[in-house]
């Protein structure tokens, strides 16, 4: 049984980052990928371009659509056209394109792949890990990178991670042609969802359409109805696309995500986004910071992985924390939210500095708290 330095479980988006930085490193890398082609994921492609920050190669060439225009609306009606600064790109891309790129660039440094290969188990045994698949294969590593996603068990079992997990309910649908919805122009729709949203980002033959609800657990028939009001509006079938069910782990509180020699990025650490749904910018910078963290460990400069917690934490958590308040409040109290909040002037310019990473939500989210608190009592 061969000894590599990291093991990396998931090929999406924060395992792939993950694979290249170590590969790139000189670490010898294993992806262990459970499905043997990309999928279709449930996933809108809403991405910062910020994000091209942390990789040296250019992701210009997978991107679909540059958003210029948000249009919001209040159960389809009260519509608000706002124009993006032009300082906070905000881009388009599908999930399958990105993760393929950013995997063959990991290869090109080295990383290996074995796909497909599902895990049944996770052992700790002395100063490695071993991992073994559903057909007994076995690999020894120094370090585990866990990056299956949001219906990862592996936090559990290994104790790191959330205490208690939060599940935001999403439906995807990928549609043919684009409807009325034009060229660089994003759509978001609040009122029809409870306690959540309904957004269309457009590809270039195509649009990705979807609903999401982020408190609490509603039946899915409730999400389908939104949908066969929302997709008219955006000029399709109601009856349009086949659906995609989720399950999204969103942030939900700071804990741990790192133990002996193992690390969680992105969903599978619970880092989306619980307002916005953000989930691409916290994978990619979970994923670079993990290799920067494993790095450091494999070279012997750090005894445990524990600054990976912290600059997560810092870097991500903390905003969140406030984000996770901004949206009990106004996913409660949708109307107030969408009137004090969406609809003030400066709305638009906050969203893209906060998705765009410029702004985070502890910068606004006093004084947007109290708004809606205090207009709601009245």
């Amino acid at each position: 049984m061969k000894t590599i330095d990291v093991i990396i479980i998931g090929a999406g988006a924060s395992g792939a980052t993950a694979a290249y930085h170590l590969a790139r490193a000189g670490k010898k890398v294993l992806i262990l990928e459970k499905n043997e082609v990309d999928n279709l994921k449930p996933c809108a492609g809403g991405m910062a371009a910020s994000v091209k920050k942390f990789f040296p190669f250019q992701i210009e060439s997978i991107v679909d659509q540059i958003i210029e225009e948000v249009n919001f609306s209040f159960c389809l009606e009260d519509p608000i056209r706002a124009k993006l600064p032009g300082s906070s790109p905000f881009w388009i891309i599908r999930r399958e394109k990105l993760d393929s790129l950013i995997i063959n660039h990991a290869i090109d440094k080295g990383a290996e792949v074995i796909r497909p290969f599902k895990v049944s188990d996770i052992r700790r045994k002395g100063a490695h890990w071993e991992v073994i698949s559903e057909d007994s294969q076995k690999i020894k590593s120094r370090g585990i990178v866990i990056a299956d996603g949001s219906n990862s068990p592996w936090a559990k079992k290994l104790s790191i991670g959330p205490k208690k997990i939060h599940q935001a309910s999403t439906i995807s649908v990928r549609l043919k042609g684009r409807g009325n919805l034009k060229d660089g122009t994003t759509r978001f729709e609040f009122g029809l969802v409870k306690h959540g949203f309904a957004w269309a980002f457009p590809l270039k033959d195509g649009v990705n359409v979807g609903v999401g609800t982020f408190i609490g657990q509603p039946a899915t028939y409730k999400n389908k109805n939104v949908l066969e009001e929302f997709l008219p509006s955006l000029g399709f079938n109601s009856e349009a696309g086949k659906r995609i069910t989720a399950s999204l782990r969103v942030w939900n509180g700071h804990h741990n995500l790192h133990g002996e020699g193992v690390v969680l990025v992105g969903d599978a650490a619970s880092l989306c986004d619980p307002f916005l749904a953000e989930g691409l910018r916290p994978a990619i910078m979970s994923g670079f910071e993990a290799a920067i963290s494993l790095e450091n460990w494999l070279n012997g400069s750090t005894n445990n992985l524990g600054d990976y917690t912290k600059r997560i934490k810092v870097q991500w958590g903390e905003s969140m924390a406030w984000g996770r308040r901004i949206a009990q409040v106004f996913y409660r109290f949708p109307k107030v939210g969408y009137q004090l909040g969406i609809k003030r002037p400066t709305a638009p310019q906050r969203i893209a500095e906060i998705l765009s990473g410029d702004m985070g939500y502890g910068d606004i989210a006093e004084r947007v708290i109290k708004r809606l608190l205090f207009n709601k009592s009245k």
